[in-house]
C-alpha cells in the first residue's frame, strides 16, 4: 500500500481545524479574548499597560514574554494563546518556509480586538496550511534549514509534526479557557 504522507499529515491538522478548533472560536467577545482567569497573567494588552520588560510587538498592542520564561510560567490569556499561535506557531514557520509575510515577535502587530485576533489566526492558519500542502514527498524529506537552529537537519516532515502539535495543544488550551470564562461564577 501507498500512502500519501503529505496529505496525511496536512488532513491531520485540517480535520482538527475545521471539526474541532475553529468552529469553537465564532463568536468570541472581546472580553473573552482579554480575560484573565487569575492575576499576574501574559497576555496581549496596550503597550503602556503592559511592562517594557516583557513587552513585544511593533504596534499598538504587545504581547508578555520573557525568555527564559520564569518558574512557574505566568497563566496566558486566550489573546495571549492566539498571538502565539499566530506568530510563533505558523507565522514564523510561513514566513521561513513558504515564503509568507515576515513574522517574528518585535515586529508582528499585535490583534487589539478578538475579530482581529481570529482574521489573523485564519490568514495565518491558510499561509501554513497551503505551504504544507504544496510541499510534496521530496518536500517532506528535506531538511528544515537554519531557520530551524538546532533541528536545521530534520525532515520538514517532523516540523509539519511539531506544528500540527502545538496547533492543536494550544488551540485546546484557548477553548477550554472559553469555557472557563462562560462557567466563571
Amino acid at each position: 500500500m501507498s500512502i500519501d504522507w503529505n496529505s496525511q499529515l496536512a488532513d491531520q491538522l485540517d480535520w482538527h481545524w475545521q471539526n474541532l478548533l475553529r468552529p469553537r472560536l465564532d463568536g468570541l467577545t472581546d472580553e473573552e479574548y482579554r480575560w484573565e482567569p487569575v492575576a499576574g497573567c501574559w497576555s496581549v494588552r496596550p503597550r503602556a499597560e503592559s511592562d517594557p520588560s516583557v513587552a513585544h510587538g511593533s504596534g499598538e498592542y504587545v504581547i508578555e514574554y520573557a525568555w527564559p520564561e520564569p518558574s512557574p510560567p505566568p497563566v496566558t490569556t486566550i489573546a495571549w494563546r492566539l498571538g502565539h499561535i499566530v506568530v510563533g506557531v505558523l507565522g514564523m514557520r510561513s514566513a521561513a518556509h513558504f515564503g509568507g509575510p515576515p513574522s517574528d515577535p518585535d515586529s508582528f502587530g499585535y490583534a487589539g480586538t478578538a475579530d482581529e485576533a481570529l482574521r489573523q489566526l485564519d490568514e495565518a492558519y491558510e499561509t501554513w496550511s497551503k505551504g504544507v500542502r504544496g510541499l510534496g514527498a521530496a518536500g517532506l524529506e528535506r531538511p528544515c534549514g537554519p531557520a530551524e537552529g538546532p533541528f536545521a537537519e530534520f525532515p520538514m516532515a517532523a516540523l509539519v509534526l511539531h506544528i500540527n502539535r502545538e496547533t492543536i495543544h494550544h488551540g485546546a488550551e484557548v477553548c477550554l479557557l472559553r469555557d472557563l470564562y462562560r462557567k466563571q461564577g
